[in-house]
């Protein structure tokens, strides 16, 4: 009988043993259908967050790019003129060799001589001119403007203005003959339609 019990006990503890390794060898298998559901939920706020990120950039790059676009085509119709070169004003460049074309532009620019609408608009808002001369003084290295309004006469400028590249500034004050006289004409607008 003893024999039997220790039997028995023998067979209670190995099933014992048996049950626990079942159940050691359940448990991971129980983590790994717990965190199954944790494993996929991470994956997607991943990849959505990636596609949120995608579409925030996407859409940082399509509204600048539509702003800038705008920006353009408003600038544009600012600077489209409703005049015609060769019709109603004619430019004559004579800057070869003294002055480059881009520093000659931009000092024209400042001075608003590149607003063909303003140069002919002949009321109170406008410039009402009939002919724009610029001379280059190398020495001064300064632009020399002479501005005639419409109605000029004895080819005597209605004002003189200086633009000094060197220090990238009008000056308002009537500028001195000695500025421009000899000096090479660089540019010249003339306005054709009466």
């Amino acid at each position: 009988m003893n024999v039997t019990i220790n039997r028995q006990a023998r067979d209670v503890m190995a099933d014992k043993d048996e049950l626990l390794e079942q159940v050691k060898s359940e448990k991971p298998v129980k983590n790994k259908i717990l965190s199954l559901p944790f494993l996929i939920i991470g994956f997607l706020v991943i990849v959505f967050g990636a596609f949120m990120l995608y579409a925030m950039i996407h859409q940082h790059v399509t509204n600048n790019s539509s702003s800038s676009q705008t920006m353009t085509t408003t600038k544009t119709k600012r600077t489209s003129s409703k005049y015609v070169a060769g019709k109603d004003y004619k430019i004559t460049y004579n800057n070869q060799g003294v002055i480059d074309k881009a520093t000659l532009d931009k000092g024209l620019k400042v001075s608003y001589l590149t607003d063909v609408d303003d140069l002919m608009d002949t009321s109170s808002n406008g410039s009402n001119m009939a002919k724009v001369e610029v001379y280059y003084n190398k020495d001064k290295n300064l632009l020399v403007e002479r501005l005639f309004e419409n109605g000029y006469k004895d080819n005597q400028p209605t004002q003189t203005v200086g633009y000094d590249l060197s220090e990238e500034k009008m000056n308002l004050d009537k500028t001195d003959p000695v500025d421009y006289l000899n000096q090479p004409l660089v540019y010249k607008w003339e306005k054709l339609t009466k």
